[in-house]
Parts: structure tokens; C-alpha cells; sequence
């Protein structure tokens, strides 16, 4: 029986495989064991010496966060992710980027004086 990953990257500074998935409609519980069983075959046979475990990514159009809680990706090394259907208002996805942005920098400015305070 064959199967097929719908995308696979590697990820140069996790050194891992990522390994993603595409579904229509909401998320659904056996898409777990789908990507568990592609992640069980990337870490068997096409994982270098000296990378990291791959990591699953599933892209679906909804997703309920208690329900993906309880199945418990994370330790597996899945997560989930929804995609939009209908793009936001420009405004709105303006916003978003510049907020993002911000996200960015405060984690730069953080690292950077996490850095400074061990040097010292």
C-alpha cells in the first residue's frame, strides 16, 4: 500500500524533515495516525545522521484547540494549523502584520539582552 506526504521540507536550522499536510475542512482525529505513520517512516529511513526527529504539520480549515489538547500532538511532534478560507479586510490584515512585526522585535530585543546579562 502506498502512501503520499503532500509536502516535505527540510527544516536547515531545526535540522529536521517537516513534514505537512493539506485537508479540506476541519481537523479530524485519524489525521493524527495518518502523519504519525509518515513520521514513523521519515525518522526510520530518511533521517540523517546527526538530525533532528521530524516534525508533522497539519494544515486544515478548522481545528477545535481542546480536542487537538487532549490527542496530545505536541509529544508526538505534530502540530495543527488552520488556513483562511476568505482573506480578512486589508485593514485588518495590516494590522496583524504590523502586530506580528512587533512580536518579532520584542523577542529579538528579549533574546538579546538574555545574551547581554549572561556576558556580563
Amino acid at each position: 500500500r502506498d502512501y503520499y506526504i503532500d509536502l516535505l521540507f527540510y527544516h536547515r536550522k531545526l535540522k529536521s524533515l517537516v513534514a505537512i499536510e493539506l485537508k479540506l475542512g476541519e481537523f479530524e482525529a485519524a489525521y493524527k495516525g495518518q502523519m504519525e505513520l509518515y513520521l514513523s517512516y521519515l525518522d526510520k529511513y530518511e533521517k540523517a545522521e546527526g538530525e533532528n526527529p521530524p516534525i508533522g504539520l497539519i494544515l486544515c480549515s478548522g481545528k477545535n484547540s481542546e480536542h487537538i489538547e487532549l490527542m496530545n500532538l505536541e509529544k508526538d511532534n505534530i502540530k495543527v494549523s488552520e488556513y483562511l478560507l476568505i482573506l480578512p479586510d486589508k485593514k485588518v490584515l495590516l494590522e496583524k502584520l504590523h502586530r506580528s512585526i512587533e512580536i518579532a522585535k520584542n523577542k529579538i530585543d528579549y533574546k538579546n539582552e538574555m545574551q547581554d546579562q549572561n556576558l556580563s
